[in-house]
């Protein structure tokens, strides 16, 4: 993951993490990839939280992360794939867990732990790197990976 930050951003809490990812998941328009990366509790999936919530995913689906599934899939505005990569060991490839299709097609993927991941197989897509700042407070840093993704970023700079 590169370590060039386009967008900072610091969360207070989690439901200011969770609000986060509900107004960039507002903004989605078809096909991204969010590679999050960041320590156990950092928010990852509290932000997946939101971020469902503002792809319309009905309120009756329970985001959890799908650290035994590796993938969870949810019906929203744009089809949601949630996946989890931490019980894995080594960098993998896409096409091991059957994440190769997913990507082709005009969906919203989140990738907790994707540091685990070969990078050079992601598409256009989004680093946002977790990193606890305090007790309850987030630094939550985006960088931009191909023209979608740096679309998307500019938009939520103006917007947020």
């Amino acid at each position: 993951m590169g370590n060039c930050c386009n967008y900072k951003i610091t969360t207070y809490s989690v439901k200011d993490t969770k609000k986060l990812g509900e107004k960039i998941g507002k903004r989605l328009k078809g096909k991204i990839v969010l590679a999050l990366t960041g320590d156990l509790g950092s928010g990852k999936t509290s932000f997946v939280q939101g971020l469902a919530r503002g792809l319309e995913v009905p309120n009756d689906y329970y985001i959890t992360s799908p650290s035994y599934t590796l993938i969870n899939e949810y019906p929203g505005r744009h089809p949601f794939f949630h996946v989890d990569l931490y019980r894995l060991e080594d960098p993998v490839d896409f096409e091991d867990i059957g994440l190769y299709d997913i990507l082709d097609d005009n969906y919203v993927v989140a990738i907790e732990w994707a540091d685990r991941i070969r990078q050079e197989l992601l598409p256009d897509y989004v680093t946002i790197k977790f990193e606890m700042s305090g007790d309850t407070s987030r630094e939550i840093c985006m960088s931009a990976h191909g023209v979608n993704s740096v679309n998307l970023l500019k938009e939520i700079k103006n917007r947020l």
